[in-house]
């Protein structure tokens, strides 16, 4: 294989997630959510997000759960610690916001 078609396949693969988001059938989100200072705001917006969206496939927690991880799972290794702990934190406050027990440590 030659080097021009292994970085194209390379480049192509790289871009999967940003086709994800934009195409995805879950969630409609607001612009910058997950750049909003606190762990409450982005939980917020995210479950606004959810209950108005006529493109999910499964209930609101479940699909504004599912973009928060991969959010996570998809920039976690370049985000600084405390952005990352906010965005952990965001989970709990979501499963607050749909009246769900928060999620125990794993010990």
């Amino acid at each position: 294989m030659t080097a021009t078609r292994q970085k194209r396949r390379r480049s192509g693969t790289r871009k999967w997630s940003a086709r994800v988001t934009r195409t995805s059938d879950s969630l409609d989100l607001q612009g910058g959510v997950f750049k909003k200072a606190s762990a409450h705001a982005i939980a917020v917006s995210l479950k606004r997000s959810a209950e108005r969206s006529r493109r999910r496939k499964s209930p609101p927690l479940r699909s504004a759960m599912s973009m928060l991880t991969f959010y996570i799972n998809r920039a976690g290794k370049n985000l600084p610690a405390r952005r990352l702990r906010t965005l952990k934190n965001a989970k709990d406050e979501l499963r607050k916001l749909f009246g769900k027990p928060p999620k125990k440590e794993a010990a």
